[in-house]
C-alpha cells in the first residue's frame, strides 16, 4: 500500500516538474495575430506575454479606431495563446495522472 502511495507521490512530483518545464517552453512559443486588414499585428507568447505590436501609420490618425483595433486584435491573440497554453498544460497533467480506475469516465 505504501509502495503505491510513494510511487504516486513520485509520479506527481515528476508531473509538477514537467508542468514547470512546459510553462518555460511556452515562453518561446509565439502566437501571431493581426487585424483582418493587416493594419495591426500583435505577437505574444503562449504564456500571454506581449512581445511586439506593429501599427500601420494610417491608424495613427484616428485614436478611437486604433483603440478598437488594439482591443479586438489583442483579445483574439490572448484567446489563441490561452488555448495553446491550456492544451499543452492539460496534456502534461493528464500524462502524469496516476492510473486510478474509473477516473477517466469521471473526468469526461
Amino acid at each position: 500500500m505504501f509502495g503505491d502511495f510513494m510511487g504516486m507521490m513520485g509520479k506527481l512530483k515528476e508531473t509538477q516538474q514537467k508542468v514547470q518545464e512546459t510553462k518555460e517552453r511556452l515562453n518561446t512559443v509565439m502566437v501571431d495575430e493581426q487585424s483582418a486588414d493587416g493594419l495591426l499585428r500583435v505577437i505574444l507568447t503562449a504564456n500571454r506575454e506581449i512581445k511586439s505590436i506593429a501599427i500601420d501609420g494610417s491608424l495613427l490618425q484616428d485614436k478611437e479606431q486604433l483603440e478598437d483595433y488594439l482591443i479586438l486584435t489583442l483579445n483574439k491573440a490572448i484567446d489563441k495563446a490561452t488555448k495553446v497554453n491550456e492544451t499543452e498544460l492539460a496534456a502534461v497533467a493528464k500524462e502524469g495522472m496516476p492510473n486510478i480506475p474509473g477516473l477517466d469516465s469521471f473526468m469526461k
